[in-house]
């Protein structure tokens, strides 16, 4: 099967190019100027951009134990609807992904389920280091620890335990930063002082600036005492900023960073009016902080942007403060979110494209993805950037059925989105006949 797309404007590796691709099967067979040549299928696509395929690389799809929240397939659904091919998921399911046999059923479920690539990361705890050693780094792209904010068993707070993941890995870890004990330290306070009452708009005065520099402050430590590959997700605070070095490539940092959308869109202004449906863990917080975020993702002190999506029903998010989870559905909205920051002149396509795609696979050392290069797969994404819409109930792809982006007109469309070749999403319908593939890293 061959599939000639022509007239597109290409965005990969810092270029902006009109150009054709040619696609035989599942590879990228040519990138050219002009490509003549009989194909199965020849798609126009005058005035349209395509990217990579987007990289997300911190993604919460619930399944299994939480599918009434989300599940693989809807989930992946969602994300492909927003230019999303391959995705890398969470391990705080149910059961917790903690031993190499729940880690191999997750990805026997992913064969099965998802529409975009997949991979599934191998949680950390206080007492399962055995397991975590046995990982394969050639089809496990990370290891997650929670330093802060996890359920279950999954908070990693023993000093002995880090000690022993950050010296004896082989493989990249990836960590949550938050301390515990500052957090709660807090919290008590407030529930002091209004019981289980607490106003939202003072999430961001329990899960502070403090609790987040503290630990990332401890997981640095240990990456650069044990010389371990460490990075370090959702990035939320102007000041950890002063962790991180702008002077090498990505692929020769030892330490990288991540933001995440709704750390570069939301700010404290936005809880009195989206309550907790913005409510996350690490918490968005000020204005000056989201803009220092913004510049530091343009100067290179920080690698990836991700979703970090996170689903809950609303019913769950409509309870009290206590017992409201935190974290939302994001993956069908974060590329069209960042577009809008390229039309308000904060971003270049450019950066969109090295931050989302090029970057979360050199940093994971993902094989064949992230760029439009010929051997590469397929992975594409087609970009109206002059389509606008309006997000509403009728057009939500969740399984949870809202976003903390109802109500807002996104001025840039996803046209349509190539998985390993296949045309899975286009205006709007799918083709569920195709399934992702396991992404593959290199050791």
């Amino acid at each position: 099967m061959k599939t000639l797309i022509k007239n597109s404007f290409v965005v990969d590796s810092g270029t902006l190019q009109k150009k054709d691709i040619l696609i035989s099967n599942d590879i990228i067979q040519k990138v050219s100027s002009k490509i003549n040549i009989e194909a199965d299928r020849t798609l126009d696509y005058s005035g349209l951009h395509i990217i990579p395929g987007v990289i997300d690389d911190q993604v919460h799809f619930r399944e299994p134990g939480l599918t009434h929240k989300g599940d693989i397939y809807s989930e992946s659904k969602a994300a492909v609807a927003g230019g999303i091919t391959s995705f890398m998921e969470m391990p705080n399911t149910s059961p917790q992904t903690l031993t190499q046999d729940l880690l191999k059923k997750k990805f026997l479920l992913g064969e099965q389920k998802s529409l975009a690539n997949f991979s599934f990361f191998m949680g950390a705890s206080n007492d399962n280091i055995n397991e975590v050693l046995l990982s394969d780094p050639k089809k496990v792209g990370a290891i997650k620890i929670f330093m802060g904010s996890s359920t279950g068993n999954m908070l990693v707070n023993k000093l002995d335990t880090l000690n022993e993941l950050f010296k004896k890995s082989r493989i990249l870890l990836v960590v949550h930063c938050e301390d515990e004990d500052i957090i709660n330290k807090n919290l008590n306070i407030y529930k002091e002082k209004y019981g289980n009452n607490i106003p939202i708009n003072c999430h961001p005065k329990i899960r502070t600036e403090e609790a987040c520099f503290k630990s990332s402050s401890l997981a640095i430590e240990l990456a650069k005492k044990h010389k371990t590959r460490l990075h370090i997700f959702h990035i939320s605070t102007a000041k950890e900023l002063s962790h991180f070095t702008n002077d090498l490539p990505v692929e020769k940092k030892q330490i990288t960073s991540e933001a995440c959308i709704h750390h570069l869109w939301f700010s404290e202004k936005d809880y009195d009016k989206k309550g907790a449906f913005i409510k996350w863990n690490p918490s968005v917080k000020t204005e000056n902080d989201k803009k220092k975020l913004i510049d530091a993702v343009n100067s290179n002190l920080i690698d990836v942007v991700a979703s970090d999506h996170a689903p809950h029903t609303i019913i769950e998010k409509n309870n009290n403060y206590i017992k409201c989870p935190s974290g939302g559905p994001l993956v069908q909205h974060s590329l069209v979110a960042m577009l809008d920051l390229y039309h308000d002149g904060l971003i270049s396509l450019e950066k969109i494209v090295e931050k989302m795609c090029h970057n979360p696979a050199k940093l994971f050392r993902i094989k064949k993805r992230g760029f439009i290069k010929e051997g590469y797969y397929a992975d594409l994404t087609i970009l109206d950037l002059n389509k606008s819409w309006t997000v509403s109930k009728e057009n939500i792809l969740y399984k949870c059925g809202w976003s903390p982006f109802d109500g807002h007109t996104f001025k840039s469309s996803v046209q349509s989105c190539f998985v390993n070749g296949n045309l899975v999403y286009n205006s709007g319908e799918f083709d569920e006949s195709f399934r992702g593939l396991a992404l593959e890293f290199d050791v």
